[in-house]
């Protein structure tokens, strides 16, 4: 095979960009969306953890109303193109929310509508990227696995890189600063769509040059069941009229019994009704109903996984901010200042040179956008360098949002030793099945939090920074463990016509698990109000609040762990 065989299409290169760009905004807009509610608007931290949650929740269950339009409306590229100017529109609105800061009740109106743009865009957006990835290569083709792999690590990249810029522009102390953040990821967003736009003619093509994603994938190889009229006939009419008033009674049992708010009872209530309804299939077969059931078993202990892990833009925030010491008292000097910005000038020429070069023969508009990228990049540098103040940079302390980029570094860094473990296991035939994986992953996560339960007991003054830094790179290693198999067993496990449907549950449990993350949030201790109760329990201090998480993740652990055995007979094979 020829050298020029072995590469990757131009095209996942752009995706790459395009994604990394997204990921930029999402999460650069995360690391400072609770501490710009509790030092910006003043909300209390139930409040702030309650928004969080249900905004995050509902990220993940729009695009499951995305990728249906895409799938059978609009096609893959105007629902990116759509998502991108809906998500640029809410972070400009986020900005503008936090021009009125000192406006509570105007700046919360003008937020509560960013989030909405957020989430609606997200909704168009997350699905249809990712799935014009494959579609770039022949069928078959061994370059896919290694392909995504290079996708994924534009997600970490621009996950790493937001909440450093972001954080560094919003999270300064100053209330009013809060609005350059939210600029920064918008202005990434909009990159992110410029970018696609200019591109996607050139480079996002099959291997026989026709255009991905430009028309509705309404022709299927196989029958998934993922429409209305499919639904209806597959499903008779008593199946969908009983599981949708089991769907209505139990949003009413959480929103008036339980007293949960109205998305979390809407979240939840269809996180439960929607499983229900499919397996109630009687055409399903015994060996089809019982990898439906490893699914949403599965699932469920994934809930109690990711409420844990994403207390990372809500709680985990709080306490870098009051309760981290996170002070260093550096100065860097004017000299070297300007030394590394004229070494970035330098590389940034370097990349206008190589560009003139090798772009020559691109396609017109092609060379010129990268002239323009590079330019503006040369320009903010000189400007970076003309400003730098002659007592030199004055580093007091490390913002709180930085810590975010955390996880996306330590999974840059230890996903290839993961990667090399478990295929030196599998040699031997002696690696974790998928169930097995998870447990290790949920064990780890409460390992992360009884280290820092420990960091944080009896203890009155703010404790060091690598009580977190161990909390949040012992997480990506339980990460590294549950997180990339779990989309690859519902793809495995779930019948052809039901493909879709269990997706869709999949996803509904991640927007579960991230709606009950902010409930478990609104728990974390404020000295000057009454301690919170879980379950009877006060939760007086920040170690009582730590031992929620070791407790719950530490028994859904051993449980899953012991449940095991059964789910891998029940997978019938599969692993």
């Amino acid at each position: 095979m020829s050298e020029a065989k072995l590469k990757h299409p131009k095209g996942l290169y752009v995706l790459f960009v395009t994604e990394m760009a997204e990921r930029f905004s999402y999460y650069g807009m995360r690391a400072i969306f609770t501490l710009f509610m509790t030092k910006a608007l003043l909300f209390d931290k139930v409040l702030g953890s309650q928004i969080y949650g249900s905004y995050t929740g509902l990220v993940y269950l729009t695009p499951l109303i995305g990728g249906y339009i895409a799938d059978r409306y609009w096609g893959n590229r105007k629902s990116i193109i759509v998502g991108g100017i809906l998500m640029a529109c809410g972070q400009f609105l986020m900005f503008t929310s936090g021009s009125f800061y000192q406006n509570p009740g105007v700046s919360s109106l003008i937020m509560y509508g960013g989030l909405a743009f957020l989430i609606f865009g997200n909704g168009f957006f997350k699905p249809n990227i990712s799935t014009m990835v494959g579609q770039l290569y022949p069928k078959g083709d061994k370059r896919i696995d290694s392909a995504f792999t290079i996708f994924y690590m534009g997600i970490n990249l621009g996950a790493f890189m937001s909440p450093l810029i972001c954080g560094g522009l919003g999270d300064t102390g100053n209330p009013a600063d809060f609005k350059w953040g939210f600029l920064a990821a918008g202005i990434g967003m909009i990159l992110s769509v410029i970018l696609f736009i200019w591109l996607k003619d050139h480079y996002i093509v099959t291997p026989e040059g026709k255009a991905i994603g430009s028309v509705p994938n309404r022709s299927r190889e196989v029958k998934v069941i993922d429409t209305t009229e499919e639904l209806v006939k597959e499903f008779t009419p008593k199946q969908i009229i009983m599981w949708s008033a089991i769907a209505v009674v139990l949003f009413f049992v959480f929103y008036l019994a339980a007293g949960f708010d109205f998305i979390g009872s809407f979240i939840f209530s269809l996180t439960i009704a929607a499983p229900g309804f499919i397996i109630s299939d009687g055409t399903l077969k015994k060996e089809e109903r019982d990898r439906i059931w490893v699914i949403y078993v599965v699932a469920f202990f994934v809930i109690f996984f990711w409420s844990a892990f994403e207390q990372a833009g809500a709680s985990l925030t709080y306490f870098a901010e009051e309760q981290t010491d996170r002070s260093v008292g550096s100065t860097v000097s004017p000299l070297l200042a300007q030394i590394g910005l004229g070494v970035l000038i330098v590389v940034f020429l370097i990349m206008f040179r190589w560009a003139s070069k090798k772009l020559s023969d691109e396609k017109k508009g092609v060379r010129e956008l990268f002239y323009v990228l590079i330019g503006g990049a040369i320009a903010a540098c000189a400007y970076l360098f003309a400003k730098v103040p002659g007592e030199g940079i004055v580093i007091k302390e490390i913002p709180a949002s930085f810590f975010q980029s955390i996880n996306a570094v330590a999974i840059v860094i230890f996903a290839p030793f993961f990667a090399m473990l478990w295929t030196k296991m599998g040699k031997r035939n002696i690696e974790p099945a998928s169930p097995y994986k998870q447990a290790i992953g949920l064990f780890l996560l409460a390992v992360g939090y009884a280290i820092i339960a420990v960091g944080v007991k009896d203890v009155t003054a703010k404790v060091s920074m690598m009580w977190l830094v161990s909390l949040y790179i012992i997480h990506t290693f339980g990460e590294l463990c549950l997180s990339p198999i779990g989309l690859s067993m519902v793809n495995k496990l779930s019948p052809v016509k039901f493909a879709s449907l269990l997706m869709g549950v999949w996803f509904l449990s991640t927007a579960s698990a991230n709606k009950f993350a902010g409930m478990l949030s609104a728990l974390y201790p404020d000295p000057t109000k009454p301690a919170p109760h879980l379950l009877g329990i006060e939760i007086a201090d920040l170690h009582s609040f730590f031992m929620v998480f070791v407790v719950m993740a530490g028994i859904a652990s051993v449980i899953l762990f012991f449940l095991s055995k059964r789910l891998l007979k029940m997978m019938h094979g599969l692993r």
